[in-house]
């Protein structure tokens, strides 16, 4: 799991600006090879889906739907260890 910091946001390498987060992840032959819940805004979310999922450079993202319907982008900085978040609706 990604280790909080002092860093209020994280810029991704397409651009987008994303808030650091704690994620669960499945683990198997590689780390983060698919997220399985995360706390947001307090709340416990079990990823239900992952529509999509995506490398860029030193980045692994998960486009993923949780049980309220709601949809997340989830980046791993993996040089960082941290995990970082976007809400999409």
């Amino acid at each position: 799991m990604g280790q909080p910091s002092n860093k209020s946001g994280y810029q991704a390498m397409s651009g987008t600006k994303l808030e650091e987060i704690q994620v669960q992840c499945y683990s198997g032959y590689t780390y983060a090879e698919r997220p399985d819940s995360f706390i947001y805004q307090g709340e416990a979310c079990k990823v239900e889906m992952v529509e999509r999922e995506w490398r860029e450079p030193g980045e692994r993202h998960f486009l993923v739907r949780i049980g309220d319907r709601k949809s997340f982008e989830l980046c791993y900085n993996e040089q960082g260890d941290e995990w970082f978040l976007r809400e999409l609706g």
